[in-house]
């Protein structure tokens, strides 16, 4: 009747949609897929998840519920950063990390820029007709959310959102996140070129597909 249930076992009942896989799961949470496999054959066992063809919940209530702890837990110790990035996954919702973050996803963090650990801003595309739910959604975690980025003083910790609606989320996957597509981050960068002009030269390096004229070097020390 009661199974105490780890964090690793937490965030992967949070992390399944249906149908995926093992693998995806430990992409989407930032494990080892082999972690995550005992995590699933514990849960198939005790029957909180089945795997027929993909992964999926068996029921919706202890997705939620296990939600709900998530968040009153995080009122408690507030999520670093890497767990930040892992959040969005549990939102049940389409989204895509954009701007910046896209920058730093397609350079698999090879690229980062104008933040630190105590102005940390991460930026997402969002379906326009789901704000409220991620409003509410970031809200249950108190995490300060809006569609510009606030300025570090007016917030009263280090991690934010910034919202992007659109009328439609395209994403591709990278390293388990979900990103703007590759093309439309390089013309993120090349409008903001002063910023970007390194992170274009890396893409252009590591993307055959990308042709940007960016040719900048770091020269010696």
């Amino acid at each position: 009747m009661y199974t105490p249930c780890s964090e690793k076992a937490l965030k992967t009942l949070l992390a399944i949609d249906p149908g995926d896989s093992i693998s995806g799961v430990a992409r989407k949470i930032d494990e080892n897929r082999e972690t995550i496999r005992r995590v699933v054959n514990a849960l198939e066992d005790e029957g909180y998840v089945e795997y027929d063809q993909g992964l999926t919940v068996v029921d919706p209530a202890v997705r939620e519920a296990g939600l709900s702890f998530l968040a009153a837990s995080a009122d408690v110790v507030p999520p670093s950063i890497s767990e930040a990035y892992v959040l969005p996954q549990f939102g049940g919702l389409e989204f895509a990390y954009t701007s910046i973050d896209a920058v730093y996803i397609w350079t698999r963090g090879g690229y980062q820029v104008a933040r630190n650990p105590e102005d940390y801003p991460l930026f997402i595309a969002i379906d326009e007709t789901d704000l409220e739910h991620w409003e509410q959604f970031f809200g249950s975690f108190k995490i300060p959310v809006a569609q510009e980025r606030q300025p570090a003083e007016e917030i009263d910790q280090s991690i934010q959102f910034v919202l992007k609606p659109c009328a439609t989320v395209e994403a591709d996957t990278v390293d388990g996140r979900p990103v703007i597509p590759l093309q439309e981050t390089v013309e993120f960068a090349q409008d903001h070129y002063a910023t970007f002009q390194s992170a274009l030269d890396m893409l252009g390096r590591m993307y055959e597909e990308v042709e940007t004229d960016a040719d900048y070097r770091m020269e010696p020390a």
